[in-house]
Parts: structure tokens; C-alpha cells; sequence
């Protein structure tokens, strides 16, 4: 079997199991790597020790992140589990743990100035859902028009991470804004038609985003992710309980969702520091 017939299968197996596209085509390209660095050796062949040299050889030597090397071990775990019967032990593999970071946040003057820089109707409308809603880029792009609810002002995420729905709340300033996109673009099936297919794409929807930072002249490092963070925390800021923001979110575990009570500016405002009661000569 060649490699490619090796990856074409992986991927049919991975479809079956209803893993998400995204899914497949990580662990599909994680395969391919290993494969390609293991060379002539027949997978039958393969033992730990191939393993541990690929991890260090490869990954750790080329400096590829540890949620990489997470997301590669869990690939050839699931392969060789499914098609050669091998159970790989992993303990041979260090898996580092990834540093800390706080998300980055943008203030509402920030998120207003981005939206409203945003001078084409269709992508003002997309990444005001997103910060509106709290979504994920894949969970934007997969909306179709019958998922936005205007009579109970929600907006149905189906199938998102982890394969759940989840219901977010509908503002009534982006259903306006959305039903003057939609007057005007008319899309079909998905909510947000590409120009040339039916889906937009990811790469359109990041390039969209780079445009309006620039356009807004923000300087912090930002990606599509960040509109969900700064929805997390100014909902957070508002005083929402931090419950229902986990629930808007589809986190799992509220642990998850505390890491927004770490870059809330608000709650920073309201604890004193010592320093405010001693008196300091400031001049």
C-alpha cells in the first residue's frame, strides 16, 4: 500500500467516525509527516523506538509546539490503533506542557472601532456575529440561514467542538444588522455565502479580520479567536454570571471559562492596592 492510500484511508475512517473536517485534515497531515519521516519502513514495522526518534528527531529538534506534538501522537495513536492493531506506549513520548498565556482581549472601544472601520456590509455582518455571539470561526462559516431565530432572538450552533449544539443569544442590533445583509447579498443555504461557493472560506475570513485590525489601528497581536475572548470578558465585565457564559461558549469545564476572570480589567479596578493606604509623596 502506498503512503497516499495509507492517508486515503485514514481519512475515510476518520469521515465515518463523524470527525470534524478540521479534524482529518490535522491528523491526516500529522500521518503524513511521520510517514514520510519513517521512509521505506513498512508500518507493520514500526515499534516505540520509531516513535521516540521521530519525536525528538522532528518535532522537538524543529521546536513545533507542544499542542503539535499533542495533536501528532494522538493521530498515529488513533492509525496504527485502527489499522495495524498497535498500541503504542505513549509514556516514551514527552509531552511538555505548554505555557501558560492569558488570551488577548480588545477593549469595546477597540471592538467599535473595528466594527465600524469595517466598511463592506458582509464582512461588518460576519465578525459581528462572531463577537456577538461568542463563535468560533468554523462555527460561523457552518451557519445556515435557518439557524438565526428572530422570534426567540437566538442563533442554534449545531455540531460545534466536541460535536454539540449550544444556543447563543441574538442581539437586536446585529438582527438589524443582519437582515440589511441579508436584503442586499441574499445568500443561500449558509448564512454567509463565498463568492465563488457556497461556503466561505477561512482563509477569506482571516484575511477580513487583518484588514479591519489594520484599518482600526490596533496594535496587539490579534486573531478571529480574540472576538470571542473580548465577548467572554465584557460579558464578564457586565456582570454575567460566569455559568451562563460557559454555557454561550460550549466549554465543557467551567475551568475553562475562569481564565476570562484572569484579564478582566474590571474585576483588577475593583481590588485596592495596599499601596492606596499609605501615604505616598508623589511629587
Amino acid at each position: 500500500m502506498t503512503q497516499q492510500e495509507r492517508l486515503d484511508a485514514f481519512s475515510h475512517y476518520m469521515l465515518q467516525r463523524r470527525y470534524s473536517h478540521n479534524s482529518v485534515k490535522s491528523y491526516q497531515e500529522a500521518l503524513r509527516v511521520f510517514l514520510t519521516f519513517i521512509g521505506d519502513k513498512e508500518p507493520e514495522e514500526i515499534t516505540n523506538d520509531d516513535l521516540e526518534r521521530f519525536n525528538h528527531e522532528k518535532i522537538i529538534r524543529n521546536g513545533f509546539s507542544a499542542s503539535y506534538q499533542n495533536q501528532v501522537i494522538n493521530a498515529l495513536k488513533l492509525y496504527f490503533r485502527r489499522f495495524h492493531g498497535k498500541h503504542f506506549d505513549v509514556s516514551c513520548i514527552e509531552r511538555p506542557k505548554d505555557g501558560y498565556r492569558l488570551p488577548v482581549v480588545l477593549s469595546l472601544d477597540e471592538v467599535e472601532r473595528l466594527l465600524n472601520e469595517t466598511s463592506n456590509l458582509k464582512h461588518r455582518a460576519m465578525l459581528s456575529v462572531i463577537y456577538s455571539c461568542g463563535l468560533r470561526m468554523g462555527e460561523l462559516l457552518e451557519l445556515h440561514i435557518g439557524d438565526v431565530d428572530s422570534k426567540r432572538m437566538v442563533i442554534h450552533v449545531k455540531q460545534a467542538k466536541g460535536k454539540k449544539d449550544r444556543i447563543v443569544p441574538l442581539s437586536e442590533s446585529t438582527l438589524d444588522l443582519l437582515r440589511t445583509y441579508f436584503m442586499e447579498y441574499r445568500p443561500k443555504e449558509y448564512l454567509f455565502n463565498g463568492d465563488a461557493s457556497l461556503q466561505y472560506s477561512r482563509s477569506s475570513l482571516q484575511n477580513v479580520f487583518r484588514q479591519a485590525i489594520r484599518r482600526a489601528g490596533i496594535k496587539k497581536k490579534c486573531t478571529l479567536h480574540t472576538l470571542r475572548h473580548s465577548f467572554a470578558t465584557h460579558l464578564l465585565e457586565a456582570g454575567v454570571n460566569l455559568r451562563y457564559i460557559q454555557e454561550f461558549l460550549g466549554h465543557n469545564s467551567p475551568k475553562t471559562t475562569m481564565i476570562y476572570t484572569h484579564v478582566s480589567s474590571e474585576a483588577s479596578r475593583k481590588i485596592e492596592s495596599p499601596i492606596e493606604r499609605i501615604k505616598l509623596n508623589t511629587k
